[in-house]
């Protein structure tokens, strides 16, 4: 397009690019070797959850941190086109969606994706995605330690997530020496720790000036100088914080649920080890004369 599209708009076109290149593979997987996994039923639909998200937020992110900054011209137009185009695919795949999921209803298949702890990691892990795509520009976070530790938080949650959905959709979950319920309540407690300690942080560290943060939308050049090309950094600061809080909601809703799941497991255990031989000593005493 002659010109610098900057990180944001190129993680948008490796998104499109890669998106492709699954949905190529896995038609092609699907019309020959559909059964060379086990559990090859549950990858279809489970990608097309993530391409549909990926595809309407790259519809969002790319008009508001690229197509703006364009001068009128060829390259704008192309890029309004692309935008477009991935709206249409977004539609398109949670069509795909849709009718997967009515077939496994009709057929009595069970879809993880459809439950609560499933769309909550789907969930997770886009916007941790989504992250990832505006840190990938390194003046977000370079000059302060801090703000790299917050890297580290996102990068360790989303292979927390990534190693959660891979256990559940391979079935080997169940083979994990921990209970399956504390097994999540641990990651989901871990996770959320350090959403926090990252949602205190990348705030304090971006926007305070006593810390080297800059406060105000117009103290950042890249966001006052008419002639860039790639977006305000400023804003894509502040869209960080805005998903960290996000992610951290989730977190917390997902901490709730795996909560109330201990909780109802505990209930229902006996409260003595052996509560049918005590019982069987009282009867018996309770007929000796």
């Amino acid at each position: 397009m002659d010109n610098e599209r900057g990180a944001v708009s190129n993680c948008c076109l490796t998104i499109w690019c890669v998106c492709f290149s699954l949905t190529a593979f896995i038609s092609m997987l699907e019309c020959y070797y559909y059964d060379i996994l086990p559990f090859w039923y549950k990858l279809p639909i489970t990608y097309a959850c993530y391409v549909a998200i990926f595809c309407l937020l790259t519809s969002i992110i790319n008009p508001i941190f690229y197509v703006q900054y364009l001068h009128y011209g060829p390259s704008r137009d192309q890029a309004i086109a692309a935008s477009a185009f991935s709206c249409i695919t977004s539609v398109l795949y949670a069509i795909d969606v849709a009718c997967t999921w009515k077939y496994y209803k009709l057929k009595n298949i069970p879809c993880y994706e459809h439950t609560l702890p499933g769309l909550l990691k789907i969930l997770e892990s886009v916007v941790a995605c989504v992250i990832f795509s505006f840190i990938s520009n390194t003046s977000l976070y370079w000059p302060q330690p801090a703000l790299k530790c917050c890297l580290a938080v996102y990068f360790t949650c989303f292979v927390r997530v990534a190693v959660a959905m891979l256990l559940k959709l391979s079935g080997w979950e169940n083979r994990l020496p921990l209970q399956l319920t504390i097994f999540h309540l641990g990651q989901t407690m871990l996770s959320f720790l350090l959403y926090v300690s990252a949602m205190v942080l990348w705030p304090l560290c971006q926007f305070d000036e006593k810390l080297g943060g800059q406060p105000h939308w117009y103290s950042d050049l890249s966001c006052v100088d008419e002639l860039t090309d790639y977006g305000c950094v400023w804003d894509q600061r502040l869209a960080v914080a805005i998903l960290t809080a996000i992610n951290l909601l989730m977190y917390v809703v997902d901490l709730v649920y795996w909560t109330r799941q201990f909780s109802v497991g505990t209930e229902h255990q006996p409260s003595t080890p052996y509560p049918l031989h005590s019982q069987g000593v009282s009867l018996q005493r309770s007929v000796e004369p």
